[in-house]
């Protein structure tokens, strides 16, 4: 039996909370205003994603990878940050989500969650797992990755600018419910 085409970029995926478009290069400058807040990344091992430079190559490695998305406020359409798809193994049925972030006015409310279920939900149509990496020092996304339901399966080395990074990787299950 032929498993259907897991599409990495659908037209959309929304809830009543977000709205998840794929990233285009006419986001550019909006996201950037997003990203350019240095407290977004004070956690994160590429602290300088919130120059134009840095925003820049992460913002073009995520139009690549044709499986990131733009994250959208439902009810006022605002542009709050950007999440993705990457490193699929259709052989090992997993997929990782990540590179996201959000508009700090959207910590700590439903937003992150909502994404990540949207993505979720629509991956386990066509995978068994989810992977998540995690930079050592992200205590924030270790967080929200646990609230999920993921279980931490590995610790890694990241080598980011030619700087050896710790990384817990988490893997989330599809659970078979009758």
């Amino acid at each position: 039996m032929t498993k259907p085409y897991f599409n990495l970029q659908p037209d959309f995926l929304e809830d009543e909370i977000v709205k998840l478009i794929p990233l285009e290069e006419s986001h550019f400058e909006e996201l950037f205003k997003v990203a350019s807040d240095p407290l977004i990344w004070e956690q994160h091992p590429a602290k300088d994603r919130s120059n134009r430079e840095g925003f820049k190559t992460f913002f073009e490695t995520g139009i690549n990878s044709k499986g990131a998305f733009l994250i959208l406020d439902k009810q006022t359409n605002e542009i709050i940050g950007t999440t993705r798809y990457y490193d699929y193994k259709p052989e090992n049925s997993n997929i990782a989500i990540g590179y996201t972030f959000l508009a700090r006015k959207f910590w700590g409310g439903p937003y992150n969650k909502s994404c990540k279920k949207l993505l979720i939900d629509y991956a386990f149509q066509y995978i068994n797992s989810i992977i998540f990496h995690v930079a050592a020092e992200n205590f924030r996304s270790q967080k929200a990755v646990l609230k999920l339901g993921a279980q931490k399966t590995n610790t890694m080395v990241v080598v980011n600018n030619g700087i050896n990074l710790p990384h817990f990787e988490y893997e989330l299950k599809k659970r078979n419910e009758l």
